[in-house]
């Protein structure tokens, strides 16, 4: 019982610390969200778009850190 309740605890700290980003192509002002940016050594980023799930890849972009309530908005 004890190792379970601790995984309980386990997983719903983990869940808390979810990040959520805005990542905004520069040349098209188009703007995808996601929760997990990779950033390849050419200086690219690679990203799942949580509206479509496609993965999408940007040379060029800015990306901005937004809560979860601006990431659910846009994501509806």
């Amino acid at each position: 019982m004890k190792r379970i309740g601790l995984l309980a605890g386990a997983c719903l700290l983990l869940a808390g610390c979810t990040s959520y980003y805005r990542v905004t192509d520069v040349s098209t002002q188009q703007n995808y969200y996601t929760k997990n940016v990779q950033r390849k050594s050419s200086g690219a980023v690679v990203f799942k778009d949580s509206r479509t799930g496609s993965e999408v890849t940007l040379q060029s972009s800015k990306i901005t850190k937004v809560n979860k309530e601006t990431f659910e908005h846009e994501n509806e």
